[in-house]
C-alpha cells in the first residue's frame, strides 16, 4: 500500500503541475484575489481529478469510448474553456478601465465553483486515468484492492499538494507585481485557456 500510495503522490503533483487550463485558472485566482480563492481552485480540481481517477479505475473509460459520446462531452469541454478564457479577459479589459465591480472579485465559494466546473469540463481525461491505472495494476502498483484505493487516494492528494503549493506561491508574487502585472497575469491566462478549449475542440473532432 505504501508503495501505492507514494505513486498515486508523485503521479498526482506531476500531472497537476502540467501548465494547462487548471494551472493557469489557479494561478491566475491566486495572483489577483489572493490565496484562499485560489487554494479552493486547486481544492476542486483535486477533487475532480480523485473523482475521475475513481471512475478511470472502475473502468468507466470504456463508457466514453464511443464516438459520439466523445464528440459531445470533448466540445462541451472546450466550450466551457473557451468561455472562461474570454471572461477573464473580458475582466482585464474592465478592470484596466476602471470598471470593475464588487461582484466579481472572486470568494472561495465562488472560486470552487468555477474550479469544478473548469476541470470537469474534460471528463474524456477518464480515459486517462483509465489507462494510468491500468499500467499500475499490470506493473503490481494498484493491483490488489487496498493498493488500489492507496494509489487513487494518493492521486487526489498529490494534485491537492501542487495546487496548495501554486496558489500560495502566486499569492505571495501577485502582492508585488502591481496592477500592471496583474493584467497581463489575466491577459495570459486568459488567452491561455482559449487556446486550450480550441486545442481540445480540435483534438475531439480529430480523433473521433
Amino acid at each position: 500500500m505504501t508503495a501505492a500510495l507514494v505513486a498515486g503522490l508523485g503521479l498526482g503533483a506531476l500531472v497537476a503541475a502540467q501548465v494547462g487550463p487548471i494551472w493557469l485558472l489557479c494561478a491566475r485566482t491566486s495572483a489577483r484575489y489572493g490565496f484562499r480563492p485560489g487554494f479552493a481552485i486547486g481544492l476542486a480540481a483535486a477533487l475532480v481529478d480523485f473523482g475521475y481517477a475513481v471512475l478511470g479505475a472502475l473502468g468507466a473509460a470504456v463508457l466514453l469510448q464511443a464516438a459520439p459520446m466523445r464528440i459531445v462531452l470533448g466540445l462541451g469541454g472546450a466550450a466551457v474553456l473557451v468561455w472562461l478564457g474570454a471572461r477573464t479577459l473580458h475582466a482585464a479589459f474592465r478592470i484596466r478601465a476602471g470598471a470593475e465591480s464588487v461582484e466579481e472579485v472572486a470568494d472561495p465559494k465562488r472560486a470552487f465553483r468555477t474550479g469544478a466546473v473548469a476541470t470537469a469540463s474534460n471528463p474524456l481525461t477518464i480515459v486517462s486515468w483509465g489507462a494510468v491505472f491500468g499500467g499500475a495494476a499490470v506493473a503490481d502498483v494498484a493491483g490488489t484492492p487496498s493498493s488500489a484505493v492507496a494509489f487513487v487516494v494518493g492521486i487526489g492528494i498529490g494534485s491537492l499538494l501542487f495546487h496548495l503549493v501554486l496558489s500560495g506561491a502566486l499569492a505571495v508574487l501577485g502582492g508585488r507585481v502591481g496592477e500592471r502585472g496583474l493584467l497581463v497575469v489575466d491577459a495570459i491566462s486568459g488567452l491561455g485557456l482559449i487556446a486550450f478549449g480550441g486545442l481540445l475542440a480540435v483534438r475531439t473532432v480529430r480523433d473521433s
